[in-house]
């Protein structure tokens, strides 16, 4: 760390320019600290700025004034030395300032040092940070902190990761934590290829990652913390003079597997054994072998491009400020598909009035392209019959990919479409421009220094235009039952303004920290004219098939909010917190909720008996409690409110001429709605040894949360719908959190750094109804139906973990094979219903996970691995449970009617019908372990503070699972296995220059 830190002070140098006077005395030394030689320290002639910087061997030579010279050596983290040159020592060995090493954390309004910190906080700085090719910046946070469960997107483009801070606290409103970037608070509602706020933020601006996880820290963010708090600080100007960064990655990605189908000559021997009626619906030859052998996934998948681009401006100085310019082209392992992406961010951060006035100006703009792949020839890829041609005859264009159809050529809706015509005959693009930034005064009042006031107003507006549909003329089109063109279009506004005034005095005993504030929050989704045109003449407005009214929702939070930090002689902290909200979405009645939270401290380590203990560095004792509120309940802003709503399908709209029109029905709505509040308590240890060589933390968390919003049914006529949005259950999250790191080496030319965390959790669903739960009450059914009779795949059910599966036993011969559509009767009334149905006492949730790392330098050259992985939980197998079958009749007419399926490699002849599709058999353990990257650099120090570093990476390296399907690690929350789009693997070559 303090080697990172010198390095960046030495380039502050390169906006140092040559005095105007003599140069005829010379110096000439080393520069070192206790370890060893110090990279980059500074050493200049006081008063001037003629210096000069340590090389890699601490050495430095320079040409001064005169012997009366006053020469100061600085650097990072040290006590600055000054001497007269010509009493200059050849060895000069700076101390470390314990003030300045004191890292600081921002927290919510304000920042505080880690060692008075009381709340339960994981910080990641820049240069911890992953070193490969990224694209968002959730990949950076991947398995990186304690509590904090990132599951990367899939392979498409511009898809967003899922971000879970200890765990889910609703059940039906968002679980997403809070974001903030800069001091605004971002929304998810940023447009096509933006869900993830964190996407809109350049990778390489970032300066450090604070996620706040408990309670008392997340309090101050009152309604919108209960799923934690990510608080993004961007990367600011800092050093003298003009800096310049540039940056740059190359890489190429590759599908890390896929699913190993049978080829046309194993569905032919299969089938020639086993239903040899239906083999005369493939396509053979008169030696009786496939005519063809298409691999369709090889068809739809290719090797795909990556790279990011980014060149930033910076300086200090009197009015520090930096500029970037970054861009990201990411392909698609699927063919047509990629999102580009352009972002221009900016800082100015001067100060005026003698430094009391300090201006913050952060703006971020952000230009999205995205084409969206169409991710249903995935499952038409393992769907399609590997005996046909790509083409239709020998036309080998577009709108003649095999498909079948009849002899009109028509295409037959019921049968698989052949995966090439789902790639090149789907277009959905879209332009999406957002801006995200804030200017904030922090103004220190004159003749009273310690009382500050903060203006903060910011705004995050995106917009979006795109299009939809087929290729005219092509299968695709001719399945819809009109040719249609889609167009849509929205716009999001969030506005921003607070104030706050805060106190901070240090007294003899005590420190006093003080702060009280206001905020304003608007929010606004505009849906603008979406129109379907007849595609044949698309663009002619008589041919307007539906006209869609514009439509539009906003909801407004007010917010009063307060700290107290009180310091007692550094050892004893106290926190106290309150922010009482009023949210539009709730009724008058119940539009208030007040928040609080209580924290204290003992750091231990500042007591006289342990001051002085050389082995212990650090030792602290945290406890604090807090409430925070959830008011994200949906899409719907006004549930509480009695109205009428646009109608949402054409079965509810009236045609006129020739044009459709949308009517207006009555909505659902309970007036009693309220906040779901979540009540946490946390207790923590942070402890250092041995000089900060072997630093952790241990943390144990309770968290409940109650008046849980979820859908309940209601008896016939008391309301406009037979389920509406209600404040019934309660939900338990416990757990433990581990997090170590450790400097296994250090000296002059080798580091050697290890990390590690790991979560040990536990939900529970405690109340869900007002019925008696253990008998009569079925719970709430969750995840994707599997077809046939049921719907669903699991539960929300008092007693157990949310999307517990809900599934038949199968049953099993002697031998433990399993028997063709035999489950289990279970109530032993002769036949199987849905009351043989168990609680698996399975989900998607796991009890366990963790991240490692480890970083090892020697002299110029550094490597890093990261990984990730967890224990318990599990996944519906349904790509196994819908292609490894055995030939039953169903399917033999399938053939019949000129359908056409294809089956696993042979080993995969599990039985399966439609009642057995929700059977145990294909729930499955997808613990797993992931090498996430592996990287290789080498820096090369140039004169005149010029650093190059050439760095390779590989990504996405390999999967440790027993787990059969494509990847373990679901991107849904119901654990359904469907359809998804392989994550792939990167090689990335990449080049940083600085000067």
């Amino acid at each position: 760390m303090k080697r990172i830190v010198t390095i960046l002070a030495a380039l502050s140098l390169c906006g140092l320019q040559l005095p105007m006077f003599a140069q005829n005395f010379g110096i000439t030394g080393v520069v070192n600290d206790n370890v060893g030689p110090l990279i980059g320290a500074t050493v200049v002639e006081q008063g001037t700025t003629n210096g000069t910087a340590t090389d890699v061997d601490g050495r430095y030579t320079l040409k001064v004034s005169g012997g009366d010279a006053v020469i100061e050596v600085s650097c990072i983290g040290y006590v600055t030395a000054s001497f007269k040159a010509s009493e200059l020592p050849a060895t000069i060995t700076l101390q470390e300032d314990s003030k300045m090493l004191e890292e600081t954390v921002v927290i919510g309004y304000g920042t505080v040092k880690k060692s008075d910190l009381t709340g339960s906080v994981g910080v990641i700085q820049a240069e911890e940070l992953n070193r490969g090719a990224v694209s968002s910046p959730s990949q950076m946070m991947t398995g990186k902190i304690a509590g904090v469960l990132v599951t990367p997107a899939s392979g498409q483009p511009g898809a967003s990761a899922t971000i879970r801070v200890r765990g889910a606290a609703s059940l039906s409103a968002s679980n997403d934590p809070l974001i903030v970037i800069d001091g605004v608070p971002v929304t998810k509602d940023g447009g096509a290829g933006m869900g993830d706020p964190l996407a809109t933020v350049n990778p390489n601006d970032i300066e450090s990652f604070t996620v706040l996880k408990d309670a008392s820290a997340t309090a101050i963010y009152g309604s919108r913390a209960s799923n934690g708090v990510i608080i993004i600080t961007t990367k600011k100007g800092v050093g003298t003079g003009l800096h310049v960064s540039y940056s740059s990655s190359y890489s190429v990605k590759q599908n890390s597997s896929t699913i190993r189908m049978m080829t046309g000559d194993e569905l032919v021997s299969y089938l020639s054994v086993s239903r040899p009626e239906a083999v005369k619906y493939l396509y053979v030859n008169s030696e009786g072998k496939a005519t063809n052998n298409t691999d369709w996934q090889k068809q739809i998948y290719r090797l795909a491009f990556n790279t990011d681009q980014n060149v930033s401006l910076y300086g200090g100085g009197k009015y520090p400020f930096r500029v970037s310019l970054g861009y990201n082209f990411d392909q698609a392992t699927i063919k047509r598909g990629d999102n580009q992406r352009a972002n221009l961010d900016f800082s100015f951060t001067p100060k005026f009035l003698d430094e009391h006035l300090s201006l913050i100006l952060n703006g971020k703009g952000i230009y999205q392209h995205t084409n969206w792949t169409n991710t249903g020839a995935v499952g038409n890829a393992l769907a399609f019959d590997p005996t046909k041609p790509l083409y239709m005859g020998k036309d080998k264009v577009s709108n003649c990919w095999w498909n079948w159809v009849d002899a009109a050529g028509n295409a037959n809706t019921m049968a698989s479409v052949n995966p090439m015509s789902s790639v090149y005959d789907f277009t959905d693009a879209a332009n999406t421009w957002r801006f995200i930034g804030n200017a904030q005064l922090d103004y220190k009042i004159h003749g009273l220094e310690d009382l500050r006031l903060n203006v903060n107003g910011g705004i995050d507006y995106a917009k979006t235009r795109g299009d939809k549909y087929n290729e005219i003329g092509s299968i695709s089109a001719k399945r819809e039952s009109i040719d249609r063109y889609y167009q849509y279009a929205n716009e999001n506004l969030n506005t921003l303004l607070e104030a706050y005034i805060d106190y901070n005095h240090a007294f003899n005993w005590c420190d006093l920290d003080v702060m009280a504030g206001y905020s304003w929050q608007h929010n606004k989704v505009s849906y603008d004219e979406t129109q379907y045109y007849n595609a044949e003449q698309r663009g002619q407005q008589e041919d307007i098939y539906q006209v869609v009214p514009n439509n539009s929702k906003e909801y407004y939070l007010i917010s009063f909010f307060g700290r107290i930090n009180w310091n007692i002689k550094s050892r004893y902290l106290f926190t106290v917190t309150f922010r009482e909200d009023a949210s539009s979405r709730f009724s008058p009645k119940n539009r208030w909720g007040f928040f609080p939270s209580a924290a204290f401290a003992w750091n231990m380590k500042n007591e006289n008996w342990l001051k002085n203990a050389t082995s212990v560095s650090a030792l602290k004792i945290r406890v604090g409690w807090g409430r925070t509120g959830q008011q994200d309940i949906g899409d719907d802003y006004y549930p509480y409110l009695a109205r009428y709503v646009k109608s949402s399908n054409t079965i509810t709209q009236q045609n006129m001429g020739n044009g459709w029109y949308y009517t207006l029905g009555p909505q659902a709505y309970n007036p009693n709605l309220k906040w779901e509040t979540t009540e946490t308590i946390n207790a923590g240890v942070d402890f250092g040894f041995i000089k900060e060589r072997l630093t952790g933390t241990v943390e144990v968390y309770y968290r409940t949360t109650y008046d849980l919003l979820n859908t309940i049914s209601t008896p016939m006529g008391s309301n406009f719908s037979d389920a509406v949005i209600s404040n019934i259950g309660n939900m338990v999250n416990k757990g433990v959190e581990l997090s170590l790191n450790a400097v296994a080496i250090e000296t002059k030319d080798w580091h050697w750094s290890i990390g590690g965390n790991v979560t040990f959790q536990d939900v529970k669903i405690t109340k869900l109804s007002n019925q008696d739960e253990t008998a009569s009450y079925l719970g709430v059914t969750t995840g994707s139906g599997m077809g046939g009779t049921g719907g669903y795949t699991s539960l929300h059910r008092a007693g157990f973990t949310p999307n517990t599966y809900y599934l038949y036993q199968q049953a099993y011969d002697s031998d433990g094979n399993p028997l063709e559509n035999v489950l289990v009767d279970r109530d032993g009334d002769g036949k199987i219903t849905e009351s043989d149905r168990y609680m698996t006492g399975c989900s998607p949730t796991p009890w366990m996970y963790y991240g490692l790392n480890t970083q090892l330098r020697w002299k110029n050259w550094d490597f890093g691995i990261n990984c990730h992985g967890s224990v318990g939980n599990y996944a519906l197998n349904k790509t196994r449970m819908g292609y490894s079958v055995s030939w039953s009749e169903d399917y033999t007419k399938s053939y019949v009617n000129n359908l056409s399926s294809q089956f696993l490699i042979p080993g995969w002849d599990d039985p399966i019908s439609t009642s057995q599709k929700y059977s145990d058999i294909y729930l499955e353990d997808a613990s797993f372990f992931k090498i996430d990257d592996i990287n290789l650099g080498y820096t090369f120090h140039f004169v005149d503070n010029l650093k190059l570093r050439l760095a390779a990476s590989v990504q996405n390296v390999c999967t440790f699972t027993k787990y059969t399907g494509l990847d373990p690690e679901l991107t849904a929350s119901d654990g359904v296995d469907d359809n998804i789009i392989p994550r792939p693997r990167m090689y990335t070559l990449r080049l940083n220059l600085t000067f």
